[in-house]
């Protein structure tokens, strides 16, 4: 039995070793195959970067070789641009030679045209001196004699000739610069437009109803007291129907009553403490509105510079007026005048459009000094540091002061163009009346006149002559005698144009 199990065990351990054998040599067998496996992906691998490396070591001795043709077509285009320098150069020297030996040449054939030149000229020396003692054998004086026998005959001529053509030229100058004078102040005015402002001594002050106005006069006047006291200005309540007259000559007073009234009435409260404070109030607004109109006028006209108190005075301007003429306006109009014929003279524009600006500033004063408005802002100017071509252009716009430059006389013309404009300033209505009358009896005056019509605001004379009495050629004469005695015997703003007017008829009667 023992030896059963044994012989048993023996079997089955051989069984073990031959299946461990077997498992062993299959093992090895995949071992083998994993192996072969690995060994050709890392054989693909290697041969891969091989590749990879070869290719960028060709690429590097492509380049490396791109860059030496490269370099090598660089040394030979430099070698044929060398070649070519010396080449020229050489051309240029062997030219430069045969130049040279053509100019040695040259020097010496122009030497000895010279001697023969030299010889020519003494031998018409010599001739020359033998005419010049015959000549004087022959006239008794000496070459010296002669000569200035001959420029005293020449100089008299010359002086002759010189005055006629100075005559002529003073006369042409004249002229021209009377046109050209004549076209420098029409471009001007041409080139300006402007608008009139008409101010008055007075303000009309506009109220919902007439219940207001005893408000305003309160209490045994005391509110209408108390008003005028702080503004200044004299405050009228008549019948008028919801109106209240405000008058002053002082324009920045009667807009601040204004104001101050308005705000008085749209508020209710009408008392005295209450109008002291309104008043304090609208001064207060109105003096920053002055500064604010100055400086929006200096700005507009492209003036800097300017000192602020002269500033101040240009916003005064615009509630002062002269002749009934708004005095900013006036003085806007004289600057862009003046700037526009400075510029057609030549001159600096913009000086000149200063001085306009500031011509006038001696009628708006804080104060108010013995002194003609022309000087007193002169003096203005001068205190404020303006130039003194500016200063001077101020005070001799009205001649009170000598006039230094040639803004002056610009400043004064511009200044007489914006006051004689049609419409410029406010006339009186009986002397615009006279004026027209007269202009009508003038025209009247000449024989042949019928009637006469002043048309335009007195711009335009009608004249109507009997086509019995005067001839057309005579109408033309008639045209022009008017107009040279109005030049002559009136004083008008702008010009005035005659129409001399001819008229024949034919009339018959059908029965």
């Amino acid at each position: 039995m023992i030896a059963g199990l044994a012989g048993g065990g023996t079997i089955s351990y051989f069984m073990w070793d031959k299946a461990l054998k077997a498992k062993k040599v299959k093992i090895i067998t995949e071992a083998e195959a994993e192996g072969e496996v690995i060994k050709k992906e890392k054989m693909l691998q290697a041969k891969e970067k091989y590749l990879q490396l070869k290719s960028e070591h060709e690429k590097q001795v492509n380049e490396r070789n791109q860059k030496v043709v490269a370099l090598e077509n660089k040394l030979k285009q430099r070698e044929t641009a060398a070649n070519q320098q010396r080449n020229d150069l050489m051309r240029d020297i062997r030219n430069f030679e045969t130049e040279k030996q053509e100019v040695e040449q040259q020097r010496e054939l122009l030497a000895a045209q010279m001697q023969v030149v030299e010889q020519k000229q003494e031998d018409l020396e010599r001739l020359h001196r033998q005419q010049v003692e015959k000549l004087e054998q022959i006239s008794g004086m000496s070459a010296e004699e002669a000569r200035a026998q001959m420029v005293e005959s020449l100089k008299e001529e010359a002086k002759t000739e010189a005055m006629s053509y100075v005559n002529e030229i003073m006369e042409e100058a004249k002229l021209t610069a009377s046109k050209e004078a004549k076209k420098v102040v029409v471009k001007t005015i041409q080139r300006v437009a402007t608008e009139t402002a008409i101010e008055n001594a007075v303000t009309i002050f506009h109220i919902e109803s007439d219940e207001m106005k005893g408000r305003i006069i309160g209490r045994e006047g005391r509110n209408i007291r108390a008003l005028e006291a702080a503004t200044g200005v004299e405050i009228i309540v008549d019948d008028t129907p919801e109106a209240i007259v405000l008058s002053a000559f002082d324009p920045v007073r009667r807009e601040v009553a204004r104001l101050a009234l308005h705000q008085l009435v749209t508020d209710g409260r009408i008392h005295p403490a209450r109008i002291e404070e309104v008043v304090q109030k609208v001064q207060k607004q109105v003096e920053e509105e002055v500064i604010e109109t100055g400086k929006r006028t200096t700005i507009d006209l492209g003036i800097h510079g300017l000192h602020p108190e002269l500033i101040r005075l240009i916003g005064k301007m615009k509630y002062r007026s002269s002749y009934g003429q708004n005095l900013l306006q006036h003085s806007r109009e004289v600057a862009n005048l003046c700037a526009i014929m400075a510029a057609e003279l030549g001159l600096n524009p913009k000086k000149a459009k200063r001085a306009g600006l500031l011509h006038d500033i001696g009628k708006v004063p804080d104060d108010e000094p013995e002194l003609p408005h022309a000087v007193l802002g002169m003096k203005l100017a001068e205190k404020y540091k303006e130039k003194p071509e500016i200063c001077n252009a101020i005070g001799s716009h009205h001649d009170e002061v000598e006039m230094q430059t040639l803004l002056a006389p610009i400043v004064q013309v511009c200044d007489a163009i914006s006051g004689a404009r049609p419409g410029a300033r406010r006339e009186v209505v009986e002397s615009y009346i006279k004026r027209l009358k007269d202009l009508e009896d003038l025209a009247l005056s000449y024989p042949g006149v019928m009637k006469t019509y002043a048309i335009q605001a007195g711009r335009e004379l009608r004249v109507i002559v009997g086509s019995d009495k005067i001839n057309d050629q005579e109408s033309e004469q008639l045209s022009y005698d008017i107009a040279r005695r109005i030049q002559d015997e009136m004083t008008y703003p702008g010009q005035i144009k005659i129409t001399v007017i001819r008229e024949t008829r034919a009339v018959n009667y059908a029965k």
